[in-house]
Formats: C-alpha cells, sequence, structure tokens
C-alpha cells in the first residue's frame, strides 16, 4: 500500500488531542443512542459534501474539547480533505459500516466517505455520562483497510 505521511500525522494529531478534556467547548448532552446516530450520520454526510465547518460545529457542543484545540483540529482537516479530493477524486456517498458497543456507557459508530478512488474511515466514539451521552472521540483517517481484520 502507497505510504500517505500527510495522513499518518493527521491520524496522530486527532488522536494527541482527543484524549485532552480540559476547558472544554461542550455544553449539550444527547438524550439517547438514536440521538448519537443521528449526529453520527449528519456529521457523515456533511463530510462527503465537504462542510467540515458545519459538521465541527454540529460536534462542538458535545464534545468535552477546548475550543482552540478543536479550531486546529477543524483548520487541518479542512486543509487535508481539500488535498483528499484532489487525489482521491469527488466524495460519492457515506455509508455506516459498523455500530459497536460497550455495555450501555459506550459507543462506537464507524462510517466510510466514498470518493471516486478511495474512501475515508470516520469514527465516532460516545461515552454515557450521569447527563446524557457526549462525543468522547472523533477521528478520521483513510485506514478502512483494518476494518476487515
Amino acid at each position: 500500500m502507497m505510504q500517505r505521511p500527510y495522513l499518518k500525522f493527521v491520524i496522530l494529531f486527532f488522536l494527541f488531542y482527543s484524549c485532552f478534556y480540559v476547558a472544554t467547548a461542550q455544553d449539550k448532552y444527547l438524550n439517547n443512542i438514536q440521538e448519537t446516530q443521528e449526529l453520527s450520520k449528519n456529521i457523515a454526510t456533511l463530510f462527503k459534501e465537504n462542510q467540515v465547518s458545519t459538521a465541527f460545529g454540529r460536534l462542538t457542543p458535545y464534545w468535552p474539547m477546548p475550543q482552540n484545540e478543536l479550531n486546529a483540529i477543524e483548520e487541518k482537516t479542512i486543509k487535508y480533505l481539500n488535498v483528499l479530493e484532489n487525489r482521491f477524486g469527488a466524495a460519492i456517498g457515506a455509508d455506516k459500516i459498523k455500530n459497536e458497543t460497550i455495555s450501555n456507557i459506550a459507543l462506537r459508530e464507524t462510517y466510510l466517505v466514498r470518493y471516486s478512488k478511495s474512501a475515508i474511515r470516520l469514527k465516532f466514539t460516545y461515552y454515557k455520562n450521569d447527563y446524557g451521552w457526549i462525543v468522547n472521540a472523533f477521528k478520521w483517517d483513510d485506514a478502512f483497510d483494518e476494518e476487515f481484520e
């Protein structure tokens, strides 16, 4: 498989920043699993349409991460999705491929945003606390071949 060093940087960047939960922008909670699924589907559709700013705007109220870090992730995502579109062609679809749960406390949904020549994977992880469901982590990468494992 062809090496994509810029995507490895993005993956590491997302993993690093998804671990911090201080002074966050999060101020809302999702009430149930149906709402988490609707949010994930909406974000995947917005990624397909290359509307990254709108997607991050919808995630932010539920994601306990500092606003300045969210802004930095958003800027990098916009930059790299434009590169991906030039390399992989136009986006042609967004499909849910996996739904995983840990009891009634955590949920991970995986989507593929398909392009003419390849795809990217979006992973949404939600956590249920005493108030409702929040976005625990969100990341995207081009490692959808790992879904075959």
